[in-house]
């Protein structure tokens, strides 16, 4: 009897044609069909942010045999950019897919989720979730909402932003009406920033029309799609209020109790395949838009020193206050700090002693040689 023929009187040649499902036979043929929907913070136009949350969605339906089938909304489709968690909570969707920290404004401590100024690099952030106790401690905030978190995406490091006007020093920030959420505009604010929270969709024409004067988002790559270049020129670096920026998928806990273990899982496994998925396609592809931008006409400036002290000085201060104002802040925030501590030190060590060295060689080697 010929191989395929055999195969297919048997009926293994259906199970061998789905690649790798360890979801057919077990899972598929035995668990419930599942729909859900998710809600995106994020426009269809950015395909790093909005399409990590469809990529989540096709990792759920592979790891279970198209049986639980997840899709995903960009931003305003269900509800608002900055109304996710508000959904998530009610029971609108079932999950969404957002920033923690524009939730701030709720309580404080949702940014640990995120980032926060001066805060965590983001291997050192992915570290202090899955290995240092993060995930625990901010799952006991989301608690309070009937919420169940998961780390889904990181930008990485992120730019300082797009200004009209060059920013030489901190009296330069005073009156400055800029898009910036979360605890980093109430860090600005104390440098005299006007700080304003406006959904990445409505970013570009609030520029335009000169309601605010600056903006930040987050790379090369994204700010390219936007369009920022067009109407504001200097863009400066470093994000230092984003030295990593974390994404989340909340999940109703209601929804997520009522799932078969199985697809708890596959949430699980899903969301931490669109952690690494978004910061590797976000560090492959900024490069080369940099490039772009410069030839577009965008203006590369470092913000000063004394900019980023003063800075770093008002951000320990905030979080000082804060902790006087949300149990949840000064829970979270001694754990964190101890755990950044120690990374400083490791990282001080091998990593940034050899990414100094390296960047030093390469930019040496770039300069034209002095003639004799």
């Amino acid at each position: 009897m010929q191989r395929r023929d055999f195969l297919k009187k048997t009926g293994l040649g259906a199970a061998a044609g789905v690649a790798g499902t360890l979801a057919a036979p077990a899972i598929a043929q035995s668990q419930p069909t599942i729909q859900w929907r998710l809600a995106s913070s994020f426009p269809k136009s950015l395909d790093t942010l909005f399409g990590t949350a469809e990529y989540f969605c096709q990792r759920v339906a592979q790891l279970t045999g198209n049986r639980f089938q997840i899709r995903a909304f960009a931003a305003g489709e269900i509800v608002p950019a900055l109304q996710v968690l508000d959904a998530v909570q009610n029971g609108t969707i079932e999950c969404g897919q957002t920033a923690s920290y524009y939730y701030v404004g709720k309580d404080p401590a949702f940014a640990f989720d995120t980032t926060i100024p001066f805060g965590l690099t983001t291997r050192q952030h992915n570290a202090w979730l899955y290995a240092g106790g993060g995930l625990k401690l901010i799952r006991e905030l989301y608690k309070d909402y009937g919420i169940v978190n998961f780390p889904a995406g990181n930008t990485g490091a992120q730019m300082g932003g797009w200004f009209r006007k060059e920013i030489k020093t901190v009296e330069d920030l005073k009156g400055l009406k800029m898009r910036i959420p979360g605890l980093q505009g109430q860090m600005l604010a104390k440098l005299g920033v006007v700080p304003q929270q406006i959904a990445g969709g409505e970013i570009y024409t609030a520029l335009e029309r000169g309601t605010i004067d600056a903006t930040e988002w987050v790379g090369p790559y994204d700010d390219e799609k936007l369009g920022f270049v067009k109407v504001a020129k200097y863009y400066y670096y470093p994000g230092f209020w984003e030295g990593t920026a974390g994404l989340s998928h909340l999940v109703n806990q209601k929804a997520y109790d009522a799932l078969p273990a199985e697809y708890k899982a596959a949430i699980e496994v899903a969301s931490a395949d669109a952690n690494v998925h978004m910061t590797t396609q976000y560090d492959a592809r900024n490069a080369d838009a940099l490039r772009r931008l410069v030839a577009q006409g965008a203006q590369l400036r470092a913000f000063s020193r004394p900019i980023m002290q003063a800075a770093h000085k008002a951000a320990f201060e905030l979080y000082d206050e804060l902790a006087a104002k949300s149990p949840h802040w000064k829970r979270i925030y001694g754990p964190w700090s101890k755990f950044r501590d120690d990374q400083y030190l490791w990282f001080r060590v091998a990593e940034n002693t050899f990414e100094n060295f390296v960047y030093a060689q390469r930019a040496a080697s770039r300069r034209p040689a002095k003639k004799k």
